[in-house]
């Protein structure tokens, strides 16, 4: 009889280029009001799926949209403000 074994293990077992890096991580951090207020956003969206949006759900779609777009620029200024050395336009 032979045994069936995972290889599994064995291709993924040097692998360290699988674990994040330090500046990965920083900037999965750095992004993470933006995915919070995304997922706000499709909680919403996908509240209304199998229905008619009622008025409540209507201003809570739109309270998703705009805090979506103020964590969008909020990342904009900063990483723009971080790429340009010396203060230069």
């Amino acid at each position: 009889m032979s045994h069936i074994v995972t290889v599994q293990d064995a291709v993924t077992a040097f692998a360290d280029w699988i674990e994040p890096t330090t500046a990965e991580l920083d900037a999965i951090e750095e992004e993470m009001p933006t995915i919070l207020a995304d997922i706000d956003l499709l909680d919403a969206q996908i509240i209304t799926l199998d229905r008619t949006p009622t008025e409540l759900d209507v201003h809570r779609i739109r309270r998703a949209r705009r805090r979506v777009l103020a964590a969008r620029r909020a990342l904009a200024n900063r990483t723009a403000g971080a790429s340009l050395p010396g203060g230069a336009a």
